[in-house]
C-alpha cells in the first residue's frame, strides 16, 4: 500500500520536509480509544501512544490526534510506535462535547464527505439531518445523505409492515420532503437488506477521497460499510426491541478502504450532536432563511415577533417549512449559549490565573 492509498498528498510531504520530519516515518491515525491509537502507514499497522513532551504542549483534547489525522511516527519493538508530531487538520467535524458544555469533540478529521445516514423505520428525523449538515457545512466538509433500510417503509409514519418502495409514492413522498429542508444535498435511498439503491450511491466513491458516516446507532452504518466491503468486516445488531433503539455496537472511531479505493470512517452512534460556534454552519444549512432576513423591517430583526419581518411572513405563507424555522432558531440558540458560555469560562480562568499569581507574589515575596 501508498500512503496515497490513505489520502497522503503533495503539500503533506511538503510540510514534513518543512518541518524537518523527514527522519520519522509517516502514518495516518485509524482507530483511536482513550489516548491509545492504530496508526497505519504504507508498510504496516502500528499501536502508537503520544509522546510525553506533544502531551504536555496539547491546550486541550482537540490538540491530541484523532482518527483521520497524519502524524510523524517512530517505531519500536516490531509493531509499536511513538507519535511525535500531528500534521495540520485540512478539515475538522467536530460537535459538542457531550456533557461538557463550552467545550468540542472532534469526530473526525481530514474528511472530504460527510455520508449522514438516516434510517426510516425508527426515530426518522429531518431536524436532525439539518444539525448535521450544519456542522458539515461549517467544517467545509461535503455533505451527502443516505436514507437507508427503505424497504422498512409504509404510508403510516414510516412504521408498520415491510413493503416494495422501487417505485413506492411514499418513498417518492418522503424524497420531497427530504429535498424541501436540505436543498441541493445528494440524497440516496438504499435497502441494506435488497441492496438496491446501492449502485448509484458507489458512484460518487473516489478513490483516495476520505468519506464520514453520520447518524444514531441502529441506522446502519456498519451495514452500509460492510456491503460497500463487500464482506462483514465491522460488527452489526438489530435494533432493541423495548426502546426502538439502536445498540452501540462500534464504539470507537474505525477508517478502512474499499475495495475501490474510497476511505470510508466510522463512528459509534450519535444521540446528541450539539452545536458550538457554528454561525457559518448555520447560515449555509438555512441559506434561505438567511436570504430573506435581509429583506426584514429592522436590521436587528431577531424573526420572532417583529412587524414587517420578512422569515415570519415566508413562514405564514409555507415558503419556509416552519418545522425547519423552529429548528434554525432553536441552533441560533444553541450557538449563542455555546458562545457565552467559552467567553465565561475563558474569564473564570483568567481570574484563577490571577489569583495564583497573586498567591505566588504573596508567598515568595511578601509586602510586594
Amino acid at each position: 500500500m501508498k500512503l496515497e492509498d490513505l489520502g497522503y498528498t503533495a503539500e503533506l510531504e511538503e510540510y514534513r520536509i518543512q518541518q524537518n520530519l523527514l527522519n520519522f516515518n509517516v502514518g495516518r491515525v485509524i482507530s483511536e480509544h482513550r489516548e491509545r491509537y492504530i496508526v497505519r502507514t504504507d508498510k504496516s499497522e502500528f499501536e502508537a501512544e503520544i509522546t510525553g513532551n506533544l502531551r504536555y504542549s496539547a491546550n486541550s483534547g482537540d490538540h491530541f490526534p484523532a482518527v483521520g489525522d497524519w502524524v510523524a511516527l517512530s517505531e519500536y519493538d516490531g509493531a509499536k510506535a511513538i507519535i511525535h508530531s500531528v500534521f495540520p487538520r485540512r478539515t475538522i467535524l467536530e460537535r459538542q462535547a457531550v456533557g461538557k458544555f463550552g467545550e468540542k469533540q472532534i469526530i473526525a478529521t481530514n474528511v472530504d464527505y460527510a455520508i449522514i445516514v438516516q434510517a426510516v423505520d425508527r426515530d426518522f428525523n429531518l431536524n436532525r439531518i439539518e444539525r448535521y449538515l450544519t456542522i458539515c457545512h461549517a467544517s467545509g466538509v461535503n455533505p451527502v445523505v443516505v436514507l437507508s433500510k427503505v424497504d422498512l417503509v409504509d404510508d403510516t409514519d414510516l412504521k408498520g409492515s415491510k413493503v416494495d418502495l422501487v417505485d413506492d409514492t411514499h418513498l417518492r413522498d418522503l424524497l420531497g420532503k427530504i429535498k424541501d429542508r436540505v436543498g441541493t444535498v445528494p440524497v440516496f435511498p438504499v435497502s441494506n437488506h435488497t441492496l438496491s439503491g446501492y449502485p448509484e450511491f458507489q458512484r460518487i466513491i473516489e478513490k483516495g477521497k476520505t468519506y464520514c458516516l453520520l447518524g444514531s446507532s441502529g441506522v446502519g452504518k456498519s451495514t452500509l460499510i460492510n456491503n460497500m466491503l463487500g464482506e462483514s468486516r465491522l460488527k452489526t445488531d438489530s435494533i432493541s426491541k423495548s426502546s426502538n433503539r439502536g445498540k452501540h455496537i462500534t464504539t470507537r472511531r474505525e477508517l478502512v478502504i474499499t475495495p475501490g479505493g474510497g476511505i470510508l470512517i466510522d463512528n459509534p452512534g450519535m444521540r446528541e450532536i450539539g452545536i458550538t460556534d457554528l454561525q457559518a454552519g448555520i447560515k449555509d444549512a438555512f441559506s434561505s432563511i438567511l436570504l430573506l432576513s435581509g429583506q426584514c423591517k429592522f436590521k436587528d430583526c431577531t424573526h420572532i415577533h417583529e412587524a414587517g419581518c420578512a422569515v415570519l411572513e415566508a413562514v405564514e405563507k409555507g415558503e419556509i417549512v416552519r418545522a425547519s424555522y423552529e429548528n434554525f432558531m432553536k441552533l441560533e440558540r444553541e450557538t449563542e449559549h455555546f458562545e457565552s458560555t467559552v467567553f465565561e469560562k475563558r474569564r473564570k480562568d483568567k481570574e484563577f490565573g490571577k489569583m495564583v499569581k497573586r498567591f505566588k507574589n504573596d508567598k515568595f515575596y511578601p509586602g510586594k
